[in-house]
């Protein structure tokens, strides 16, 4: 393989999926750096512009450009960092959200389409071509927590949560078929009835693979939202999904005006009991019980949301 033969790819490759015209070629006012960062802030709803730069390896006066356009455009909203005031965080408005959702869908209109012109017979070679550039060409690596994405739900993902939390529960504290039943009413109740400007659910993805999820839900109290089902895949962990996934309900919940943050969980689990503490629940009753075939202590924790 010559270096002209990989700038021939790349020419081929670029035409193909339209990347000198992106904003034409979706029928959108935006290039493909910047549908790009939209996509990012679309799928780490609360970041920081420094993290953005990192992520996309981007100049930062370029990316200070692009993020002065998308606030003239009322896309996205800027201020101080909870972790670091130093930073500026950025956050997508709510007409910020329909652009990035409108662009996404388009994205995958395209390359349905272009798929579609590829023999059925010939789509696992793709696939596996594809999967071969990017293991030559840079992901022998072991996975960071740069390659986890945060989205919203897709077809199959709910059913997916279902199936996992059944399984990852089962092996890892041998919880029998009850709580998969419980896991199905709380996901089934989601997908027939939700309110998605007061609830929501993400999917973590690592490479293409649903890795973690987790669910910000309406409570009976009024003013409380309730965290449900998170997860995160055995082979994900130590990459700090948990930590994204909990940041991201609690930050939905602030900006959704809810008051007070709740759950329920179980002492056995200890990793996620750490999790929430770092995050600012607290404890605030335990009761023994029967369920999931095991003899539990249920635990109710709290956390108040700062406007």
């Amino acid at each position: 393989m010559t270096v002209q033969d990989v700038r021939s790819f790349n020419r081929f490759y670029t035409r193909l999926i339209g990347a000198l015209d992106y904003g034409r070629h979706l029928y959108a006012p935006y290039t493909l750096t910047e549908t790009r960062v939209l996509y990012e802030l679309a799928h780490a709803p609360r970041t920081d512009a420094a993290d953005l730069r990192g992520q996309l390896a981007l100049d930062a006066g370029y990316l200070s450009r692009i993020l002065n356009r998308f606030e003239r455009d009322g896309l996205i909203e800027r201020g101080p960092s909870e972790a670091d005031t130093r930073r500026r965080r950025v956050a997508l408005t709510e007409r910020g959200r329909e652009a990035a959702g409108l662009l996404d869908e388009r994205a995958r209109e395209t390359v349905a389409a272009l798929l579609a012109g590829v023999p059925a017979g010939e789509r696992d070679r793709l696939a596996r071509a594809m999967a071969a550039i990017r293991e030559i060409l840079g992901e022998r690596r072991p996975p960071s927590a740069e390659d986890v994405v945060l989205r919203g739900p897709r077809p199959g993902d709910l059913g997916w949560i279902v199936e996992r939390n059944a399984a990852v529960y089962a092996a890892e504290y041998g919880w029998n078929a009850e709580y998969e039943g419980l896991v199905a009413r709380i996901v089934a109740g989601f997908a027939e009835n939700h309110d998605p400007r007061r609830e929501r659910v993400w999917i973590a993805e690592l490479d293409g693979r649903r890795v973690g999820c987790v669910m910000c839900l309406r409570d009976d109290a009024p003013a409380t939202a309730r965290l449900r089902l998170l997860l995160v895949e055995p082979e994900a962990r130590g990459l700090g999904i948990g930590d994204r996934l909990v940041t991201a309900v609690a930050g939905f919940a602030r900006d959704a005006g809810y008051r007070e943050l709740v759950l329920w969980t179980n002492d056995v689990l200890a990793a996620a009991r750490r999790l929430y503490q770092r995050h600012g629940f607290v404890l605030t009753a335990e009761r023994r019980h029967r369920s999931f075939g095991k003899d539990l202590v249920g635990q109710d924790w709290r956390r108040e949301l700062r406007a």
